[in-house]
C-alpha cells in the first residue's frame, strides 16, 4: 500500500515511519477474523485493513471526519492483528500516530472528559481518593523479608494498581523474599505512559517517559538487577520506548537499555527455582493479556510456571481475543467492551473454575465486573 506522506501536524520521522507501516501492509486480510471489534460489527472500517486506509487518507490530508475518529476509538489496540500479520505490519505504532492527527476532530466536550479521566487515572494525589471506592481486594498476608539478599530487582508500582489491587505487588515481594530478592519499588507517581500515548497525547507521554529513563537508568546502575512489571500493559509500553525515539535521539540508546532490562515477572520467575513455592489454587482458568501474548509475545510463559504445581492447562476458546479491558477503553467505549467481556467470561467458566486469574490488572478488574467468581493476579497464587 504506498503512501506518499508529509502531514504537518507531525515529525518528518513519525511521517517516514508511518509511510513504511503503511506499505508493509499487502492487503491480504488474515487480520480481519482475528480482529475483535470486526468480529462483533462486520465492517470493515472496524477491521486493522480498514484502520490502516483511514489513516493513510488522513496522513495524505485528505477528508478524515468525527466518524473515521470513531472507528479508531473503536479499536482496542490488542494487537492480535500482529500475531496473525505475516507481512510484519507493526499496526500498533501506525494507530498511535493516526490518533494523534485525528484528535483535532472531537469535539469540545468529549475532549475535556478524556482529559479528566486520563488526568484522574495517571495522577496518584487524584485517583487515590476516588479509587479507594473502587478497591478491589486488600493485602491478605504478611510482609515477608528476605533472609540474605542476592540480588536487588526495581518493581514497577503502576499508576492505579497499588491502590485498587495493593496484594499484587504485596505477593511479589513476598515472593522475591522467599527467593531472597531485595525489591525496590517505584513509586505510583512514576506512570510508564501508556494512557497518554494511547489517547493521542504523545507529548505528555514522552515528558513521562525520559523522566522514567533518567530515574530508572540511576537505579540499574546503582545495582538493580532488572525493571520487573506486574502489569503487562505497563511492561509493553516500557519495553516499546525506543520506537518512540529517533535513533539519532541522545534517548534512543538509554531507552534500548532500558527495554533490554524491563521484564514481566512471569519472565522473571521463569528462570528461578520455584521449588520453595506453591500454588494455593489448581482449579483455575487463566486469561492472557492482549499485551502479554500479542505485545510482548509470551504466549503461554505463565501457564508453562503454573503447570509446575500441577495446573493443568486446558484449551480456552478464543484465547487470542481481547476481553474488552484495554486500558481505558472500557470507560469510553463500553458497550464492545461488554460485550467482548461476557464472551470472554463465557469460555473462561466453561470448566467451572473456582478462580479466574490473569496477569494485568486492567484484564482483572474488567473481568472482575461480570465475574461471579474470584479474578485474581496470578502471581497472588503464589504468596501462600
Amino acid at each position: 500500500m504506498h503512501a506518499e506522506l508529509n502531514h504537518r501536524s507531525i515529525s518528518e520521522h513519525d511521517n517516514k515511519k508511518a509511510g513504511q507501516i503503511i506499505a508493509s501492509c499487502v492487503h491480504c486480510g488474515f487480520c480481519l477474523p482475528t480482529c475483535p471489534t470486526y468480529q462483533l460489527s462486520g465492517d470493515e472500517l472496524d477491521s486493522p485493513r480498514g484502520r490502516i486506509y483511514l489513516i493513510k487518507s488522513a496522513l495524505e490530508n485528505n477528508y478524515h471526519s468525527s466518524k473515521s475518529l470513531k472507528h479508531i476509538d473503536q479499536c482496542l489496540t490488542c494487537r492480535s492483528c500482529e500475531t496473525t500479520c505475516p507481512s510484519g505490519v507493526e499496526y500498533g505504532q501506525l494507530l498511535e500516530i493516526g490518533r494523534e492527527i485525528m484528535e483535532s476532530k472531537r469535539s469540545k466536550l468529549q475532549t475535556l472528559y478524556r482529559y479528566t479521566v486520563r488526568k484522574t487515572l495517571s495522577t496518584p494525589i487524584l485517583f487515590k481518593p476516588v479509587g479507594y471506592f473502587f478497591r478491589h481486594s486488600k493485602v491478605v498476608s504478611k510482609s515477608i523479608k528476605p533472609k540474605s539478599v542476592k540480588s536487588t530487582v526495581l518493581l514497577m508500582g503502576g499508576c492505579v494498581q497499588p491502590t485498587l489491587a495493593p496484594n499484587i505487588n504485596h505477593s511479589i515481594k513476598n515472593i522475591l523474599a522467599k527467593l531472597d530478592i531485595e525489591v525496590l519499588e517505584a513509586s505510583q507517581s512514576e506512570c510508564c505512559g501508556a494512557l497518554d500515548q494511547h489517547m493521542g497525547v504523545s507529548g505528555d507521554a514522552m515528558k513521562k517517559v525520559k523522566r522514567n529513563i533518567d530515574k530508572w537508568s540511576s537505579q540499574l546502575n546503582d545495582g538493580a538487577e532488572v525493571i520487573l512489571s506486574s502489569a503487562s500493559g505497563c511492561g509493553v509500553m516500557i519495553k516499546d520506548y525506543p520506537k518512540l525515539f529517533e535513533e539519532s535521539d541522545p534517548y534512543f540508546e538509554k531507552a534500548k537499555a532500558i527495554s533490554f532490562k524491563t521484564q514481566d515477572i512471569a519472565e522473571f520467575l521463569s528462570s528461578k527455582d520455584l521449588s520453595k513455592l506453591q500454588l494455593s489454587e489448581l482449579n483455575v482458568s487463566y486469561h492472557e493479556p492482549c499485551t502479554l501474548q500479542h505485545g510482548q509475545k509470551l504466549s503461554g510463559l505463565v501457564e508453562s510456571i503454573l503447570t509446575q504445581f500441577g495446573y493443568i492447562k486446558n484449551s480456552i476458546k478464543d484465547s487470542h481475543i481481547c476481553c474488552g479491558s484495554a486500558g481505558a477503553y472500557s470507560i469510553f467505549e463500553s458497550e464492545i467492551s461488554n460485550q467482548l467481556m461476557v464472551n470472554k467470561l463465557e469460555n473462561l467458566n466453561v470448566l467451572n473454575p473456582k478462580m479466574i486469574v490473569t496477569s494485568n490488572i486492567g484484564c482483572l478488574l474488567h473481568l472482575q465486573k461480570g465475574s461471579s467468581i474470584p479474578v485474581k493476579h496470578w502471581v497472588e497464587l503464589l504468596d501462600v
